[in-house]
């Protein structure tokens, strides 16, 4: 259902070395808004590959691969911050794939002006049936932890308006690879919202990819 609210929203892809993956997350991305006819660009930031991700990227239509030679996941969501001209922008791993709604989920959720960023849980492809099981029930346990610290942010799967990233001066680049997803959601949480969502899912390929 399309709101009069008129957003744009810039999708993020950091990616190092996913020329296996990156592909089928661009596929998953150009169906759902093929679907829900929302305002979109796509952007892979190719972080200091050494394999064909950026040219994998580039054969999609309608996709700008930006090369960020710092190599680490936060200098690529920066870079992308830079880049993008949405109002919102949904930063997703290489190795995901949307579900169907995924869009329609996020734009219905931001037309409350309280909502900083809207995050949610991911349910994986490939694990053995008993890995799987635990792996993607665990996101039960999401809300408990929600209240606990007030605030959670998967960081492979949120989505975030612009100016809140802007204005809480981006993404901490000093911060090597764990613990930047719960910076980022402290850092959102007291100064720019009264609350942060969770419902997004997103399913990547590879649980352990990376």
């Amino acid at each position: 259902m399309n709101s009069g609210i008129k957003m744009k929203l810039s999708f993020v892809i950091p990616a190092h070395n996913e020329e296996n993956y990156v592909g089928n997350c661009i596929a998953s991305i150009q169906k759902e808004l093929e679907r829900s006819s929302r305002e979109a660009e796509i952007i892979v930031i190719d972080n200091a590959s050494t394999d064909g991700t950026a040219e994998v990227a580039k054969k999609h239509k309608n996709v700008r691969v930006i090369h960020e030679p710092n190599k680490g996941l936060v200098h690529a969501r920066q870079r992308g911050l830079k880049e993008a001209d949405g109002d919102l922008l949904a930063y997703l791993d290489a190795d995901c794939i949307l579900n169907e709604g995924w869009i329609d989920a996020v734009f219905e959720e931001f037309e409350n002006p309280a909502i900083v960023a809207f995050s949610g849980p991911r349910h994986y492809y490939d694990m053995p049936k008993f890995k799987k099981f635990f792996a993607d029930n665990g996101w039960w346990f999401a809300p408990i932890t929600y209240r606990l610290v007030g605030y959670m942010i998967l960081g492979g799967n949120f989505v975030a308006r612009k100016d809140a990233l802007e204005k809480m001066g981006g993404f901490d680049t000093k911060i090597k690879f764990y613990g930047e997803d719960t910076d980022i959601a402290r850092r959102l949480n007291p100064r720019h919202a009264k609350y942060i969502k969770q419902k997004p899912f997103c399913d990547p390929f590879d649980a352990f990819a990376g």
